[in-house]
């Protein structure tokens, strides 16, 4: 966890058609309650980014905040990893 006990997410970002806005798609992995065998679910976190300066592919880091919109209660903290687009 991060300073003041704020909630830490890794993601990969799915879309960036909003401005400011990013969705991010977080996995993670736990055992089902009957057969223990592992399954990956997936939940999407909308994300303020301030300087759109991330892209579909990119790994983030993201921080739980006040509420900034309807949806939004993170904030990208870190680009983890870039992706190479082609042009």
């Amino acid at each position: 966890m991060s300073e003041k006990g704020r909630i830490e997410k890794i993601g990969v970002v799915v879309s960036d058609k909003m401005d400011k806005t990013r969705v991010i798609s977080v996995e993670s992995r736990t055992p089902h309650p009957l057969y223990r065998k592992i399954i990956k679910k997936r939940k999407k976190f909308y994300a303020h980014d301030e300087n759109n300066m991330t892209k579909v592919g990119d790994v983030v880091k993201i921080v739980q905040v006040r509420p900034l919109s309807k949806l939004k209660r993170w904030r990208i903290v870190e680009i983890i990893e870039k992706t190479e687009r082609p042009k």
